[in-house]
């Protein structure tokens, strides 16, 4: 190459240099110049990711803002939600999450308002906020009896969309998990299965069980996917046979060859009376035949043993306190302390007390007789009873009929109460779970008092434990 022609490559190599550099500069500078201004302007939403639906049917749903700066962590205080709701925050990078620690109410506009959002470069501070609206919420109950058998049907809280879900000739019972419906059912020997399907009733299977023998108390995790229940063998009185065994298993579908856990704590009885998840894990209470309170995990490690109890009433969600009948009353038992109280009294005479169920957000839901001056029922009641023991009547029920369970919604904005109508002449079926045939599930407005809908059938997916 000649000497000219070398210089005119070289020239060309700093040129091409020099046009990099001045990009390059440009570029840093333009990059500068964003961030500052990005700084003087303060964070400013990019995204906002909500699941309304999800908020309505579970706890732990979470609001998370995205900015444009990686942000101070934000306190509690700073944050407003409206219409009030519990709620928890977490900052992390650009993000702020508010997570909404018990299910918001169906069909409810919520505003949610951070103040005085900080970048952690300084700058001004900004206001975040986000409106959204929750859905209408579906309710699952069982009807027994139809001419194709016994169906699981879904339906608005009107009563005019109910849709068949699954139908079998004997259905015992049935529960809701975050994704399967779980179906409790006797085959033609009297045994049970226990069928899980999608919610809606596709991609049937049938989940092992101990052994040939019947399943009760059935009842679903909030978390995990996990169901438990109680087992007895057909052959029970033989050595080594189950009776009243409680046993948990995953009914998610990368678990479909699991075989179910015995729930058993060494040295006591392995026989369960009553049993309850503890709400938000997949933690078991359980009062065995001897009647000592217990509380595990899954498959019974960790125990702890709380004292002697008739039965688990309920346990409030979003705490750790269960409502407990004890031999000498009932109590409200810490499960992460042992520290217990007696359940509050209330302030005016409502009857005597029959059932209680905790109401999310505190407060309980109690059913209750009224009597005359000899002593003989005449009427039931079901109130409210807030933490200071004021009460009010949502419901009564006329002595002809029977209160056979209640249940409250997740977000405790309605009750299901399951009513026997003129119980004296309506006969029980022959069921495992037996009922009377004729039975009407009443959802009533917690706030207002007034009864949203009667629906025909029993089991609403609201409740965590079966009619008793």
């Amino acid at each position: 190459m000649s000497t000219d022609a070398r210089a005119a490559d070289g020239g060309r190599r700093l040129g091409f240099a020099a046009v990099f550099a001045i990009v390059v500069a440009a570029l840093a500078i333009l990059a500068a110049a964003g961030a500052a201004i990005s700084v003087a302007q303060g964070p400013r939403v990019t995204e906002v990711a909500v699941d309304p639906a999800a908020a309505v049917d579970a706890s732990g749903t979470r609001l998370i803002f995205t900015t444009t700066q990686s942000l101070q962590d934000v306190d509690p205080s700073q944050v407003t939600v409206t219409p009030d709701v519990p709620f928890a925050v977490d900052t992390s990078g650009r993000s702020v999450g508010v997570r909404f620690t018990l299910p918001l109410w169906d069909e409810t506009e919520y505003t949610v308002t951070i103040d005085g959002v900080t970048g952690i470069g300084g700058g001004p501070s900004a206001t975040l906020t986000e409106t959204f609206t929750t859905p209408a919420i579906d309710l699952y109950l069982l009807q027994r009896g139809g001419e194709d058998g016994d169906t699981v049907f879904v339906t608005d809280l009107g009563g005019e969309q109910a849709l068949p879900v699954f139908t079998h000739p004997a259905i015992e019972d049935f529960r809701v998990t975050a994704d399967h419906l779980v179906i409790s059912v006797r085959d033609d020997e009297g045994h049970s299965q226990l069928i899980v399907t999608d919610h809606d009733g596709e991609d049937e299977r049938t989940l092992d069980l101990p052994g040939a023998g019947t399943v009760a108390n059935l009842q679903a995790a909030d978390r995990g996917d996990r169901i438990g229940y109680t087992y007895t063998d057909a052959a029970i009185g033989t050595e080594g046979a189950f009776e009243s065994a409680l046993f948990t298993a995953s009914v998610d579908d990368s678990a479909a060859d699991e075989a179910p856990v015995q729930v058993v704590v060494e040295g006591s009885d392995p026989r369960v009376d009553s049993w309850s998840f503890v709400p938000d894990t997949d933690s078991v209470l359980f009062v065995g035949f001897d009647s000592a309170l217990t509380l595990t995990g899954p498959a019974g490690e960790n125990p702890a043993s709380f004292g002697l109890a008739n039965t688990i009433a309920g346990i409030t969600p979003g705490t750790s306190e269960a409502i407990i009948d004890r031999p000498e009353g009932w109590v409200v038992l810490d499960l992460s302390t042992g520290d217990e109280t007696g359940l509050v009294q209330t302030a005016d005479e409502i009857g005597t007390l029959n059932d209680v169920v905790p109401i999310p957000g505190g407060g309980t839901l109690r059913t209750t007789s009224l009597r005359d001056g000899s002593g003989q029922p005449i009427a039931t009641s079901v109130a409210t009873v807030d933490v200071d023991g004021a009460a009010d009547i949502v419901m009564d029920v006329p002595n002809d009929d029977a209160v056979l369970q209640t249940c409250v919604s997740p977000s405790g904005r309605y009750a299901a109460v399951l009513v026997a109508p003129d119980v004296v002449s309506n006969r029980y079926d022959g069921y495992l779970l037996p009922l009377p045939d004729r039975v009407e599930t009443h959802i009533v407005s917690l706030d207002t008092a007034e009864e949203v809908v009667a629906l025909s059938g029993f089991d609403a997916s609201w409740c965590r434990l079966p009619p008793r």
